[in-house]
C-alpha cells in the first residue's frame, strides 16, 4: 500500500513538472509571427539581424520613428500609433533580442551597439529626416543617436527615458539576481501580470491580451538569454555631455507616478538638452503611451506641429 501510495506521489510530481515545463517552454518564432505578424509588418535583414519592420499611415506623410523599451516589442505603440497614423508615417520594429527580431548571434547588446545597429537599420528604412521617439530603453537609445545624427532627427519626443544611473546601473552593470534571469528565461504568467502591471500608475489598464503577447513575445526562443546578456552589458555613464550635443528640439513626457525611472530625472535631461519642454503627466506610469495613448498622442502631435 505504502509504495503504490510513493508511486503515485512520483507519477503526480512527473506530471507536475511535466506541465510547468510545457507551460514555460520557450516557443518557436514562428507560431509567435502567425499569431502577431500583421499585413504592415515585414523583416529587413540589416546589421547581421532580420528585424521585424511596422510601417503605417500615407507613404508621403511626415515620418515618426518610436523605439519600444525593454522585454516588450513595438506593439507597445499601438494604441499611440492609431491616434496619428492617418497623418503620419509611423515606423516602428523590434529592438534585437525583443518580439519577433529575435536574439543576436554576436550577443551585442551594449547600448552602444544598439545604437550602432538601430543607426544602420534607419539608414535603411527611414527618410533622409524624420521626428524621432522612444521609451524607456528605446528613449536612450533615441536620444543617443540624436545626438550623433543631428542631421536626420527633426524632432526627439522623450518618454520616460533611460540616461541618468538607476536601479545601480552607472558606469558598470548592476548585477542580476537569481529570480531576475528565472523571470526572463521563463517569463512565467504570474511574473509577467506582476511586472507589467508595476509599470502602470493605474494597473487595471492593463489588459489580457497585452500580457498574452508581452508573454509570447518574451518566450520567443532565445529573447529571455539575450535580455540577460543586454542586461550584463547595461551601463549608464554620465550622459550629460552627450545629452548637450542634442540639437533637436525636444519634448521630454514623464510620468509622475513611474516606478522604474524616478520623475526626478526629468527635470536633469530638460535642464541638460539646450532645447526641450518637460511636461510632467500626472497619475501615471512608466508607459505612459500605453496607459494614456490618447493624451499622449496629442502631446506628441502638438509639439511636432510647432
Amino acid at each position: 500500500m505504502l509504495l503504490r501510495i510513493l508511486g503515485g506521489l512520483i507519477l503526480l510530481a512527473v506530471l507536475v513538472i511535466a506541465f510547468f515545463a510545457w507551460t514555460l517552454r520557450p516557443l518557436d518564432a514562428g507560431a509567435v509571427q502567425s499569431q502577431w505578424m500583421t499585413e504592415a509588418d515585414r523583416f529587413v535583414t540589416i546589421a547581421g539581424e532580420d528585424w521585424r519592420v511596422r510601417e503605417t499611415g500615407p507613404e508621403n506623410a511626415p515620418a515618426l520613428v518610436l523605439i519600444h523599451g525593454f522585454s516588450h516589442s513595438l506593439e507597445s505603440w499601438d494604441a499611440m500609433a492609431a491616434e496619428l497614423d492617418d497623418r503620419y508615417r509611423i515606423i516602428r520594429f523590434d529592438l534585437p533580442g525583443h518580439g519577433l527580431t529575435g536574439p543576436r548571434d554576436d550577443k551585442a547588446y551594449a547600448v552602444p551597439d544598439t545604437v550602432a545597429q538601430v543607426s544602420a537599420l534607419l539608414d535603411d528604412i527611414a527618410p533622409e529626416s524624420f521626428a524621432l521617439g522612444g521609451n524607456s530603453l528605446g528613449g536612450l537609445i533615441a536620444w543617443r543617436y540624436a545626438a550623433d545624427h543631428p542631421d536626420r532627427v527633426t524632432h526627439l519626443v522623450l518618454m520616460d527615458p533611460g540616461g541618468y544611473p538607476n536601479l545601480g546601473v552607472g558606469d558598470e552593470p548592476a548585477p542580476i539576481p537569481d529570480a531576475m534571469r528565472a523571470y526572463l528565461t521563463l517569463a512565467p504568467e504570474a511574473g509577467v501580470q506582476y511586472a507589467t502591471s508595476t509599470l502602470y500608475a493605474d494597473p487595471s489598464k492593463v489588459t489580457p491580451e497585452q500580457l498574452e503577447r508581452i508573454r509570447a513575445m518574451m518566450r520567443v526562443e532565445g529573447n529571455g538569454q539575450a535580455l540577460i546578456e543586454r542586461i550584463e552589458q547595461y551601463t549608464l555613464p554620465d550622459p550629460n555631455p552627450d545629452l548637450a550635443r542634442i540639437s533637436a528640439p525636444t519634448l521630454i513626457l514623464w510620468g509622475d507616478s513611474d516606478a522604474m525611472i524616478p520623475a526626478t530625472h526629468g527635470p536633469r535631461f530638460d535642464a541638460a538638452i539646450p532645447s526641450s519642454r518637460l511636461v510632467l503627466m500626472q497619475n501615471t506610469g512608466h508607459v505612459l503611451m500605453e496607459e494614456w495613448p490618447v493624451e499622449t498622442a496629442a502631446l506628441v502631435e502638438g509639439f511636432l506641429a510647432e
